[in-house]
């Protein structure tokens, strides 16, 4: 539940950032909304994972019934709340990598200003991988690569 939380609010962050009534930014952090979608879709994404999330955080526990001839009568669901577990994980993990590649976009927009040490030196690395928005593409790779670059701890410093 608390990795669905997280997701949750992260998702809210991306949703406050494509939102130029929220926020001074452009519309989906794209420089011609209307003509580039930017990152609509990435945040479409992030709010179906994170209902996702909300659906498999119901515990598995209480769906509990007898097995073994009633030998267990009650039956703890421990596999099925791991698989679950094992999804909200990868959906959070997906969530954030939309959030940083969103934080990067928006911080982008307002250059020359810079953001402090540890922000710089998360967006050098995420840039690494996830090159600026000019213009619509696919972003589902990069949200992968950022996805794996979270699990492998490349943003803990």
């Amino acid at each position: 539940m608390a990795l669905t939380h997280l997701g949750v609010i992260s998702e809210r962050r991306i949703a406050q950032l494509v939102d130029p009534d929220l926020i001074d930014l452009p519309r989906f952090l794209t420089r011609r909304p209307g003509l580039h979608s930017g990152l609509m879709m990435p945040q479409v994404a992030a709010a179906a994972l994170a209902s996702e999330c909300k659906l498999l955080a119901h515990p598995a526990s209480v769906d509990s019934i007898p097995t073994s001839a009633n030998q267990e009568d009650y039956v703890s669901m421990a596999m099925g709340s791991a698989l679950k577990l094992d999804q909200i994980v990868s959906n959070v993990e997906a969530i954030l990598a939309i959030e940083l590649i969103a934080a990067a976009q928006g911080i982008d927009f307002h250059a020359p200003l810079k953001p402090g040490e540890g922000v710089a030196e998360a967006l050098k690395r995420l840039r690494t991988k996830v090159p600026p928005l000019e213009e619509d593409r696919s972003l589902q790779k990069e949200i992968e690569t950022v996805s794996r670059m979270i699990r492998d701890g490349v943003f803990c410093f």
